[in-house]
């Protein structure tokens, strides 16, 4: 049987308007599949497909599958939410928006702009964010070493972020904590910094780490959780910046790393941390200690390729950026996968390589979406019970 001459007649008939939905193309590829099963011919299955599609019965065939699996796929999605209150999920805005002017037109830059010749940064690289809601969070951006704060659909690089005096060559996470302060971590300068809301200056806080990437506070026990990838560890500070607590080594048994990224800690205390090259994460109670560990490497939904940023809803189910399936994976409480959030492009809903990811206190999801430039923000919406 020529898998060659088969292979690019589906691809073939999936490209034609005939069937254009992603649906009605995943119902011809299993209709394809079944005519090679009953029609085992030795000549090319090429012209056996090409001579079905001629045949009305065929196209009658494929519309009835599609009606009868739109109706299946409807009744598990009903049972699902039932089973494993799983949200649908509501594309909201990005930013920016192409096509709009969404930057301040204050004075100074304008100045800047006509009499100096400065260009007025504009998002490049964005690698985390944190929220208020959705008019009002912050992005950190890696290409532009700096941050980000968007405001009623406006998005500033505030000054006092670009006279901080540092050079800030590898920002990796930021985080907010009740007060209004910010705490971002810059992993090459082994550093995590604060600026204080009533301050508005960028200050450093605590003693060096050992690559300090995941930043998370936890308004539970008021302290900060710092991942330090190169020491395979997590370091607790509190308030002062000072260090109470370390847990962990490499290694692979619980409550062992293998260069951990990024942590989120919950409102009941939960702290989840992506151990990266151990293809898992890592579920520990306010004291440290692990609670339940999931995930396995794989090139395939529900497995671990290159897991970034980590974030929980209010339902508690578990939301991991993989930036090689260019995916937000959706888990539950268990460790059970449950579904994927968007593909690889450049459209809503579709990323490049995402890496940071939010949830605020009104399950509005935000995306860092990396390589397309730009933050998307959703919404989960659960089923009324």
């Amino acid at each position: 049987m020529n898998r060659e001459y088969i292979l690019l007649t589906v691809n073939a008939l999936c490209a034609s308007k005939i069937y254009s939905t992603k649906f009605a193309k995943c119902i011809l590829r299993g209709l394809v599949k079944i005519l090679l099963t009953l029609y085992p011919a030795p000549f090319p299955m090429k012209l056996r497909i090409l001579t079905h599609l001629k045949n009305p019965a065929f196209h009658l065939l494929v519309a009835a599958c599609i009606g009868l699996g739109a109706q299946s796929q409807d009744i598990t999605r009903a049972d699902q939410l039932k089973s494993s209150d799983i949200p649908d999920i509501m594309w909201v805005k990005q930013w920016p928006e192409p096509g709009k002017n969404q930057r301040s037109h204050s004075f100074k830059e304008r100045f800047n702009t006509i009499f100096l010749g400065k260009k007025t940064p504009v998002l490049s690289k964005p690698v985390s964010v944190s929220a208020t809601d959705t008019g009002n969070f912050w992005a950190l951006d890696q290409s532009a070493m700096s941050a980000f704060h968007i405001k009623d659909e406006v998005g500033d690089m505030p000054h006092f972020f670009q006279k901080a005096g540092y050079d800030f060559t590898s920002l990796v996470a930021i985080c907010a904590a009740p007060d209004g302060s910010l705490y971002f971590s810059d992993s090459q300068a082994n550093k995590i910094y604060r600026i204080l809301p009533d301050k508005k200056k960028v200050q450093p806080f605590g003693d060096s780490l050992v690559q300090p990437t995941g930043i998370a506070f936890s308004s539970l026990t008021n302290e900060i959780w710092v991942v330090e990838t190169g020491a395979h560890r997590i370091s607790v500070l509190n308030s002062k910046g000072q260090i109470v607590k370390q847990i962990g080594a490499r290694g692979t048994s619980p409550g062992e790393f293998n260069y951990p990224t990024h942590i989120w800690v919950d409102n009941s205390g939960l702290v989840y941390v992506v151990d990266a090259m151990n293809f898992r994460i890592q579920v520990m109670n306010p004291s440290g200690a692990v609670v339940s560990v999931f995930g396995k490497p794989g090139d395939a939904s529900g497995y671990l390729s290159r897991p970034k940023g980590i974030a929980t809803d209010s339902h508690g189910n578990i939301y991991i950026a993989d930036a090689l399936f260019h995916v937000v994976q959706v888990f539950d409480l268990t460790g059970k996968y449950l579904y994927n959030l968007g593909a690889q492009g450049q459209g809503k809903g579709e990323f490049w390589m995402p890496s940071g990811i939010f949830i605020d206190k009104k399950d509005y999801l935000y995306v860092a979406d990396t390589y397309n430039s730009r933050i998307q923000i959703f919404q989960l919406v659960y089923a009324l019970k």
